[in-house]
């Protein structure tokens, strides 16, 4: 094994840049935009690997009398996650650049700790070191290894290679047997793909290839023909809703599927593949937002949203930045991301969301390891990043273009002025769980250029449909962030934004932008409330100027049992100012918000002056209006 000479003043150094926010040159703009430069998505990931990678050195267990020696230990619950061996390739990949040993030896450590600990005789890897815990990850953690030795194999000694060569054999053949297109949700299969190209590679088992082959033509059936979006990220797969949906993610697909279909297309020189996946990339990317978020409000499996991405996946930069070469937007996108990954890294580490540094949210390492993992891949792979050779492109939602319409998902975008929105009807929930993302016409977004989100949704009920990989809520006042008609009882809650068969139109102007929605509070499991049905409407209209909600119910509906609220993202810090007993305003880093309404609004109670959502990782101030044919009007003050 070659000598490596220590560097520990170099690690540390990095631990200290990672404390808070650093300041990159806008390398898109100004006289140098054309010159052969090193890009800034180049230069930010190697920084947000330096310092991500000194913070998961730092949290390996080092103790060898520890059941835990040599794995990677979580702030927040002080346990190892399963997966967390996925850290390997990233740790070589240091040791690679920065000729430190001890990078090295925390490789070696990590693997033969999830060897000892999640390791089995089938050839797979557990999610979690729990008898009978989920198996699927093997595909993420065998392309990890693959990429480690194919890229890193000179650095180990010939045994310790030969040893993990033999271990990925017996991972392909548990792949290869065991996948199919219907196993777990689609992101698995897509995985597969690329693993078992990678595992052929390594290994020379043809029959790995022609499997991974398979897959990935069967893969191109999961593309909707309408919109383009990757569906089956839940059951069941092949029957529409009864609008005609099928099961979307768009965490999973941007931060798993689509990065691998885009690795695989390009390892294997495959032509068609790679043209339906840049339509799916494009169809994907009309969900980003202006700071580099993804807009997964509405998807199935939201109950994992952090805003920047999903809470277990691996990134998007090894689909967007690797494919730069053909449209210079989807550098754009990956450079946009990876600076919302840096607004949201603290101590080293990746948080979960804009706001759970700021609510006193202790990380857990899994966002950490997955995305250092995502940069390492993207680095590694793509040449074309190191230059800049189309600067300056606008995503899509950074242009004003009106209203558009995605049937595949019945979910409208908006763009009027600096306002940006959502509002979801979309009908497939996620397997057999319930109340999940949010439907019935809920405005699941609204985001101001000058603020960031200023309504976000969250799970319609927040529940741990993944107990392993959420986070429990302890907060006895936590709600659902997403504005809504509510009406509680006895017998449970009811929400037009849980009314899965919700109707929706839109109407448009040179001024103006309208969304009518009609609706039923409903629980989850689509009942209305005992004393019969209450109809709805919540109408949206958008302008240059303000954005108007407006809300109003059957007049024969119990009164004193419906309540309208609307949770407005403050960040812990801002200034509230009551203007009047109808008149809020908050104080932004860039803007004043004035929330003004035909009613008095309340301020609900909470635990510490803000409600937060795990789901996308926000905090809010909960306003409340009592009364019948509310209108709200949101106003951004320069």
């Amino acid at each position: 094994m070659n000598t490596l000479p220590s560097r520990r003043s170099f690690i540390k150094t990095a631990a200290i840049a990672g404390s808070g926010m650093l300041a990159f040159p806008n390398y898109l703009s100004g006289e140098i935009m054309h010159q052969p430069i090193i890009a800034e998505l180049y230069t930010l990931s190697n920084h947000l690997i330096d310092v991500w990678g000194n913070a998961l050195l730092h949290l390996q267990v080092a103790d060898k009398s520890k059941a835990d020696y040599g794995g990677i230990l979580s702030p927040d619950n002080n346990l190892v996650p399963g997966r967390s061996g996925d850290a390997v390739y990233p740790f070589f990949y240091l040791a690679n650049k920065t000729k430190d040993h001890t990078y090295l030896d925390a490789g070696i450590l990590l693997y033969n700790w999830m060897e000892k600990t999640v390791s089995q005789p089938d050839g797979s890897w557990l999610n979690e070191p729990v008898k009978g815990s989920w198996k699927g990850i093997t595909v993420f953690t065998a392309t990890a290894l693959v990429e480690t030795l194919k890229l890193y194999g000179d650095m180990m000694d010939k045994n310790f290679k030969s040893s993990i060569e033999q271990r990925l054999k017996k991972a392909g053949e548990y792949i290869a047997d065991n996948f199919s297109i219907d196993y777990g949700n689609i992101n698995y299969p897509i995985a597969a793909t690329y693993c078992l190209s990678l595992l052929n590679e390594l290994l020379g088992v043809p029959s790995f290839k022609e499997k991974g082959k398979s897959l990935a033509e069967q893969a191109m059936k999961f593309i909707t023909a309408k919109d383009g979006f990757i569906y089956g990220e839940g059951t069941p797969y092949y029957t529409a809703s009864p609008k005609g949906c099928f099961s979307v993610d768009l965490g999973y697909n941007v931060e798993e599927s689509l990065p691998a279909l885009v690795l695989y297309a390009k390892m294997n020189n495959n032509a068609e593949i790679l043209s339906a996946v840049t339509r799916s990339l494009h169809t994907h990317l009309e969900f980003m937002l202006p700071d580099g978020g993804w807009d997964n409000s509405w998807g199935t499996r939201n109950f994992k949203w952090t805003y920047w991405g999903s809470r277990t996946s691996d990134g998007c930069q090894p689909a967007y930045a690797l494919m730069g070469d053909h449209d210079p937007v989807f550098y754009t996108a990956a450079l946009a991301n990876t600076k919302l990954l840096q607004a949201c890294t603290k101590d080293g580490l990746l948080h979960g969301g804009l706001h759970c540094a700021s609510h006193g949210i202790v990380p857990g390492v899994h966002h950490t390891f997955c995305h250092i993992k995502a940069l390492v891949t993207t680095l590694t792979h793509g040449s074309t990043i190191r230059k800049i050779k189309y600067p300056g492109t606008l995503l899509p939602r950074e242009q004003e273009y009106g209203v558009r319409f995605f049937s595949d998902i019945q979910t409208w975008l908006i763009a009027k002025g600096k306002y940006r929105a959502t509002v979801t009807g979309y009908d497939r929930e996620y397997k057999e769980t319930k109340n999940g993302h949010p439907t019935g016409g809920a405005l699941s977004l609204l985001w101001h250029k000058n603020t960031g989100p200023l309504l976000a949704a969250s799970m319609n009920e927040y529940q741990l449909f993944e107990a392993v990989n959420m986070r429990v809520d302890e907060d006895p006042l936590s709600m659902p962030l997403t504005a809504r008609i509510e009406m509680k009882t006895e017998t449970g809650v009811y929400m037009n934004i849980s009314d899965l068969a919700a109707t929706i139109e839109d109407e448009h102007n040179k001024e103006q932008l309208i969304i009518k929605t009609r609706s039923k509070l409903v629980d989850k499991d689509q009942k209305s409330p005992a004393p019969g049905q209450v109809q709805c409407q919540a109408d949206y209209i958008f302008s240059a100027q303000k954005t108007i909600l407006k809300f109003s119910y059957d007049k024969g509906s119990n009164k004193e049992q419906i309540r309208i609220i609307i949770p407005v993202i403050s960040k812990s810090g801002e200034i509230i100012k009551i203007v009047s007993s109808s008149v809020i305003e908050i104080k932004k880093e860039n803007a004043t918000v004035r929330i003004s309404a035909n009613q008095e609004l309340v301020q609900l109670p909470t635990t510490n002056g803000r409600v937060f959502n795990f789901v996308p990782g926000l905090e809010a101030i909960p306003l409340a209006i009592y009364q019948n044919n509310a209108v709200v009007e949101i106003d951004v003050i320069d």
